[in-house]
C-alpha cells in the first residue's frame, strides 16, 4: 500500500482530514514515501479515489418457478429494482444463465427487457457460442438484434476466437466497430469459461483505439492486472470505462474502476447506497462494502457457478422473488446457507438503516 493510499484510508476512517494525512506520513514515515517512488519495488498500488462517482451496472438474475420455468414476473421486478436503484441492468449474462439458455430463450429475455425498459438503458450479452457463422458476422447479427431492442451490446468472448492471435481478434472487433457504437468488450479468465482469455496491454491499447468500444468488463480476478488496465485507460483514453467483474474484490471501484458484477444482483440497493456514500467521501461506504464483500466470499466460493443459487436464496429471503429455484442445469447451494445469508441481510439492514440517503 502506498503512502497516499494509506493516507486516504486514515481520512475515510475519520482519523485525519483529507490532504493532511499525506503531509503527516511524509514527515513521520519517510521510508514509506521513499519506497512509493522506487521503480524497482513491487507492483504499484494506485491511490484510492474518494469522491469519485462510480458507474454501476448489475447483471440480473433470471429466476425460475417450482416447475423449472422462467419466472417472468419476478424477473421484471428485479429489472425494475435495478433501474430504480440507479444501476444499469445487464441481461443475458452469466448471472442470467446465458450459456444454459437456448437461442429462443435468450431472445425472449431480450424482448421482455425491451418491453419493461420503457426507454431506460440496459446492457445485453452478444453470446455467439454455437452460432455457426464466422465470428464477425455472428457478432454483427447479435449486435444488430440487441440494438433493435434498445440495448447496449457487450461482446462475450467465444470458442471460435480462443486460439486466434490477438491481431486476428482485434481485426474482428474493428469490423464489428464499423457498425458504430456504443459497444462493450469483455475479457474473462478460463476459470469462468473455457473460451475465456486475458489479453496483453498491446491488445487493450488497440481496443482503446476503436472508437465504437466505450468500455471493457475485466474479469481476471487479478487486482494488479485490472489496475494496469485502469492506468492504461487513464493515459490513453480517460473517458473509456473499465468495469470490474471481480466479485471477490468489489472495492476495485474505489481505485478507479466502475463495475458490472453478478454480486450486485443480490442487493442493487446496497450497492447503490455504497456508491452514493463513496461519492460523498463518506467512510460508511467502507462499512457497506465490507458486508457486501463478505456476502461475495460466501456466494462465490467453489463451485463458483452455484453463486446464482445463492443469489436466488438471498433474493427469496428478501422477498424479491417467489422461489429460490435456479436453472435446472446449474449447481445448488446447501439449504444451511440460508441462515448465513439471513444474518448478512439483517446486518445490511442495520448498517443502511442508520443512514439517510
Amino acid at each position: 500500500m502506498n503512502r497516499r493510499d494509506f493516507a486516504h484510508l486514515l481520512a475515510l476512517s475519520g482519523v485525519v482530514r483529507f490532504g493532511w494525512g499525506e503531509e503527516v506520513l511524509s514527515s513521520a514515515m519517510p521510508s514509506v514515501a521513499a519506497h512509493s517512488s522506487d521503480s524497482t519495488s513491487s507492483p504499484f498500488v494506485p491511490s484510492l479515489k474518494p469522491g469519485r462517482r462510480i458507474e454501476g451496472a448489475s447483471a440480473v438474475l433470471l429466476p425460475f418457478t417450482v416447475r423449472d420455468e422462467i419466472d417472468w414476473s419476478s424477473f421484471g421486478g428485479l429489472l425494475d429494482r435495478t433501474w430504480a436503484a440507479g444501476l444499469t441492468p445487464a441481461v443475458n449474462m452469466d448471472t442470467g444463465y446465458v450459456n444454459l439458455l437456448t437461442a429462443e430463450e435468450r431472445g425472449r429475455v431480450l424482448a421482455y427487457t425491451r418491453e419493461r425498459s420503457q426507454g431506460r438503458r440496459f446492457i445485453a450479452g452478444a453470446f455467439i457460442e454455437g452460432d455457426g457463422r464466422d465470428p464477425a458476422g455472428a457478432y454483427l447479427a447479435h449486435v444488430d438484434t440487441i440494438r433493435a431492442h434498445g440495448g447496449t451490446p457487450i461482446l462475450f468472448q467465444c470458442s471460435a476466437l480462443s486460439q486466434a492471435s490477438e491481431g486476428q481478434v482485434l481485426d474482428v472487433y474493428k469490423l464489428v466497430g464499423k457498425a458504430g457504437g456504443p459497444l462493450l468488450a469483455f475479457e474473462l479468465g478460463t476459470m469462468f469459461a473455457p473460451f475465456g482469455r486475458i489479453y496483453s496491454e498491446e491488445f487493450i491499447t488497440g481496443l482503446l483505439d476503436i472508437e465504437a468500444f466505450v468500455g471493457l468488463k475485466h474479469s481476471s480476478l487479478s487486482r494488479i492486472t485490472e489496475w494496469s488496465r485502469v492506468a492504461l485507460r487513464d493515459r490513453h483514453r480517460p473517458e473509456f470505462r473499465i468495469y470490474t467483474g471481480n466479485d471477490l474484490a468489489i472495492d476495485m471501484a474505489f481505485f478507479g474502476s466502475d463495475y458490472l458484477l453478478g454480486l450486485s444482483a443480490f442487493s442493487v440497493e446496497a450497492f447503490a447506497a455504497r456508491d452514493r456514500l463513496w461519492a460523498k467521501s463518506d467512510a460508511g461506504a467502507i462499512a457497506v462494502n465490507d458486508l457486501l464483500q463478505y456476502l461475495g466470499q460466501l456466494a462465490f466460493r467453489p463451485p463458483v457457478p452455484a453463486y446464482k443459487h445463492s443469489a436466488a436464496q438471498f433474493l427469496k429471503l428478501r422477498g424479491r422473488i417467489a422461489t429460490d429455484r435456479q436453472h435446472p442445469r446449474s449447481p445448488r447451494r446447501p439449504d444451511s446457507d440460508v441462515l448465513l445469508l439471513q444474518d448478512i441481510s439483517d446486518r445490511l439492514d442495520r448498517t443502511l438503516g442508520d443512514r439517510t440517503f
